[in-house]
């Protein structure tokens, strides 16, 4: 044998060690929207994709779950999900009052489906909202607190906004990379509030091209995808300026470690996959692009190609978060 194929070997061993979700879903006896969301939630334990190619299962970890006691109905109760009508028998109230519960965040939606005139219907965990039952009964009984009247009538209503920070949180503990952790955190913001954060426009495509991957959960059709990036964007003042925040402390973390490439750079870090590159999200807004220089033509009118010195910390001090210190606008 000679070095090179010693050198493959274990390699090969590896891959010969995972089947495919596809594979993984059915020994598991999973529905693949069961599966999908297990691997969300960290209940099934995927290999990170690499290359574009869809995460694989590993051997082992399909038969540490099949030798728990209760397979396969332990496994497919932690993953079962109610839409409102079913949500609101669980509880044994009207589903309008399920909704105004949801709508003030008392339960958090961690998936939805598109119906039939696509509208989004939001997907709640049936373990969530038993133990929302039986942790707040005078919730579900008798006549709605004043406090909760109060944000139903000026039109409170945090699904979407806790359904994006819970997925947000799932794979930013997933995301070891700080380039990739700052993709996760601009993939909530518009064009235009990230061009207003991130000026360099080598950063901004940079962060397009290392934001992880949706390579399972990812909807089918046009209609789904569109309403997951529609859902994807953060839409409350607060919620916008929170993630601006968080956008700008990640970007501090990243440009410590390393910069993004541009023109000239090594062509080996240009072609560099990120780090820590991990399953779930949401389909990318661009395609990963291995070895492109970005397009100038991305660039915000009047941003200059380098990002300006001290623009994080300037935007901390101008949301109070830190004073500004001399020179800085």
């Amino acid at each position: 044998m000679t070095l090179t194929e010693d050198a493959r070997r274990p390699a090969v061993d590896a891959a010969a060690e995972c089947v495919s979700a596809g594979r993984a879903a059915q020994e598991l006896t999973l529905k693949r929207g069961e599966f999908d969301l297990a691997v969300h939630l960290g209940l099934i334990d995927a290999e990170p994709a690499v290359g574009g190619v869809r995460p694989r299962i590993r051997r082992q970890e399909i038969e540490r779950l099949r030798a728990r006691p209760g397979f396969p109905d332990t496994l497919r109760d932690q993953v079962r999900i109610a839409g409102t009508a079913e949500g609101a028998t669980l509880l044994g109230v009207s589903a309008v009052r399920f909704t105004g519960l949801a709508r003030i965040g008392c339960v958090s939606p961690v998936a939805f489906c598109l119906n039939r005139y696509r509208a989004v219907v939001w997907l709640y965990l049936v373990d969530e909202l038993l133990a929302f039952a039986a942790r707040e009964p005078g919730l579900l009984a008798g006549k709605s607190p004043a406090g909760m009247r109060t944000m139903l009538d000026a039109g409170t209503d945090r699904r979407a906004r806790n359904w994006r920070s819970r997925r947000l949180d799932r794979l930013l503990g997933r995301a070891a990379d700080p380039w990739a952790r700052a993709a996760l955190q601009a993939s909530a913001l518009d064009p235009v509030q990230l061009a207003e954060v991130v000026e360099d426009p080598y950063e901004r495509a940079y962060l397009a091209r290392v934001q992880p991957d949706a390579a399972l959960g990812r909807p089918g059709s046009t209609a789904g995808r569109e309403a997951m990036a529609r859902l994807m964007l953060a839409d409350d003042p607060d919620e916008i300026l929170w993630r601006r925040v968080n956008l700008t402390l990640e970007l501090e973390r990243a440009r410590a470690i390393r910069g993004a490439p541009r023109p000239g750079g090594d062509p080996v870090f240009l072609r560099m996959e990120p780090e820590g590159a991990v399953p779930g999200g949401t389909t990318t807004a661009f395609g990963r692009r291995r070895g492109r220089l970005p397009d100038r033509s991305a660039a915000r009118p009047g941003s200059r190609p380098g990002a300006r010195p001290g623009a994080g910390r300037a935007l901390l001090a101008r949301v109070g978060l830190r004073r500004p210190v001399r020179g800085e606008q």
